[in-house]
């Protein structure tokens, strides 16, 4: 049996998702902080982000499912086994419009993150007072904060509270743990490392399309030209000889632009369509 801790609030979604995908269900049971798990080799249970490295760190998981800012943030010792590459934040030391930080020789700094804080203060040389916040930093300033270091996805909310960002000290995302000893029992390392492949097949499936077209037979070669795939096209002779199926595999990001190229390549009949796993 596996025990493994998922993040409560805003990164379950996300993450209940990339197991759906991965072949395993989790299913929130109402107020229960342990959700049902469709394999049942595996023990769930729901925790803040906040406290999950740890808790995989000490043993209580095997794996969990955090933040990189968090384990940072605790100094947690875990084995990082996959960037999930969801809920990418920055961590921001923010001051109000206008601010001016040379005026004060000491400011007043409100932040959930204390540790990743104060190492950044400390290196910065900022003579400061530090106020743990709990929720809602970024309503602080300026009456209660000169500052804050709060974590940000767009930086909307800090121009909605007059905020600006002074400074970038970390960039996060969602990461798969597990705990040391736990990858040092044959067994559980042979569970943890199967949810692993499945996870990077998963998020590379994602970052990919296939993509398959028709071109006549004498335009293939100006088509290979311009068209990219994982190793080499795949291509087949049409019924009748009157051209080539073309069928290849390309990053998300690039068929905005292939498209219009490859049509004037000579490709026609072009489909797009999702991956659902990648495994090399």
């Amino acid at each position: 049996m596996i025990r493994l801790a998922i993040p409560k609030g805003y990164m379950s979604r996300n993450v209940i998702a990339l197991f759906s995908d991965c072949g395993v269900e989790i299913k929130e049971n109402g107020r229960s902080y342990r959700p049902f798990c469709s394999d049942p080799e595996i023990s769930v249970k729901i925790k803040k982000p906040q406290n999950i490295a740890k808790l995989v760190e000490c043993g209580a998981y095997d794996v969990g499912i955090t933040g990189y800012d968090w384990i940072v943030e605790c100094g947690a010792s875990v084995c990082e086994l996959v960037d999930l590459r969801m809920d990418k934040v920055k961590i921001v030391a923010a001051v109000p419009l206008g601010y001016d930080l040379k005026k004060d020789k000491r400011i007043v700094v409100a932040s959930e993150y204390e540790n990743i804080s104060r190492r950044f203060l400390s290196r910065a040389g900022y003579q400061y007072s530090f106020i743990r916040s709990f929720g809602a930093t970024e309503a602080y300033p300026p009456e209660d904060a000169d500052m804050i270091v709060e974590n940000v996805a767009t930086g909307r909310t800090l121009l909605q509270n007059n905020l600006c960002s002074v400074c970038t000290i970390l960039e996060s995302s969602t990461r798969f743990i597990a705990n040391k000893k736990s990858m040092g029992d044959a067994d559980k390392k042979e569970k943890i490392d199967e949810l692993v492949c499945v996870m990077k097949s998963v998020l590379l499936g994602r970052s990919k399309v296939m993509l398959e077209m028709n071109v006549d037979a004498g335009r293939l070669r100006g088509l290979m030209k311009v068209l990219g795939a994982m190793k080499s096209p795949t291509v087949s002779e049409l019924y009748g000889g009157s051209g080539y199926a073309v069928k290849t595999c390309v990053d998300k990001g690039d068929v905005r632009k292939m498209i219009p190229v490859l049509k004037r390549a000579g490709g026609r009949d072009i489909l797009e369509y999702d991956i659902r796993k990648v495994v090399r």
